[in-house]
C-alpha cells in the first residue's frame, strides 16, 4: 500500500508540474494568446494566479481583444 501511494503521488506531482510549465509558456509567450490549450488552463486557474497571467498577457498583447478568461466581465472585448 505504501508503494502505491508513492506512486500517486509522484504522478500527481508530475501532472502539476506539466500543467504549471505549460501555463507558464502560455502566459510569458510572445507569439499569440489564443493558443487553445493555454487559455483552457490560465481560464481555470485561481484568481490570483490567472489575474497576473491575464496581466502578463495584456502586457504583452494588450492591443488585441483577450482571450477568454481575461475580458471584463461587462460585454465589452476590453481586458480586466
Amino acid at each position: 500500500m505504501k508503494k502505491l501511494v508513492q506512486i500517486l503521488l509522484i504522478a500527481v506531482v508530475a501532472v502539476v508540474i506539466s500543467v504549471g510549465w505549460r501555463w507558464y509558456s502560455y502566459v510569458t509567450n510572445t507569439e499569440t494568446p489564443y493558443d487553445e490549450v493555454g487559455i483552457e488552463f490560465n481560464s481555470r486557474m485561481p484568481g490570483p494566479i490567472n489575474k497576473w497571467g491575464c496581466d502578463k498577457l495584456h502586457t504583452t498583447f494588450g492591443n488585441v481583444a483577450p482571450p477568454y478568461g481575461c475580458g471584463a466581465n461587462d460585454g465589452t472585448r476590453n481586458w480586466r
